[in-house]
């Protein structure tokens, strides 16, 4: 199985000058911070509804949600939102005011206002690699990253499997990057 490459510092700068450069710069943002600040899919990208992201006043709600059809295994699932994830909703928020009172509305829109599809999520964030210079990264990459940067902070196996929303947690395991650098660093670990 082929991994979506994981963003150096530079690139993820790069990534976010290019979107600061684009129309619609913020709801771009918010789209790149759901996948790397709470690892969702671009099929859950486009799923979220303004009603899932927030409150009926308008609050940035703590835990996303999913409903099952929303998902790509078809079950209902909890995404728990972190400060950095909260800050640029509340920026969206500050952007696009009328529109989260619209809590049925699409949180990712297209310039005509529609929702996106889980394909032109994918297409977004392949304009926007592309723009930036990243090759080889995907809809996928702030995922990965999201559970590979997880994994280096020393989280347990387990909560990541959790917060990945993973059946299997081979399947987390897979997506944890290994590197040599990594590996001369834990070996330096052990204490005789």
């Amino acid at each position: 199985m082929k991994q979506a490459k994981l963003l150096t510092t530079q690139e993820r700068k790069r990534l976010a000058a290019v979107i600061d450069s684009k129309r619609h710069a913020t709801r771009n943002h918010t789209a790149v911070a759901l996948s790397f600040y709470a690892g969702l899919r671009a099929c859950e990208i486009a799923a979220l509804r303004i009603g899932d992201v927030f409150d009926e006043t308008g609050e940035v709600r703590d835990t996303i949600q999913l409903r099952a059809v929303q998902t790509k295994g078809n079950e209902a699932a909890t995404v728990l939102v972190n400060k950095r994830l909260t800050q640029q909703l509340r920026k969206y928020a500050a952007q696009y005011p009328v529109r989260t009172q619209q809590l049925n509305a699409p949180l990712v829109f297209s310039a005509k206002g529609a929702g996106f599809t889980a394909q032109t999520i994918v297409n977004l964030f392949q304009t926007l690699y592309k723009a930036a210079a990243v090759t080889g990264a995907s809809s996928h990459s702030g995922r990965r990253q999201f559970v590979t940067e997880l994994a280096d902070k020393g989280i347990n196996a387990r909560v990541i499997q959790a917060l990945a929303r993973h059946k299997h947690l081979n399947t987390t395991m897979r997506y944890i990057d290994l590197n040599e650098n990594k590996l001369r660093s834990a070996v330096e670990l052990v204490d005789y």
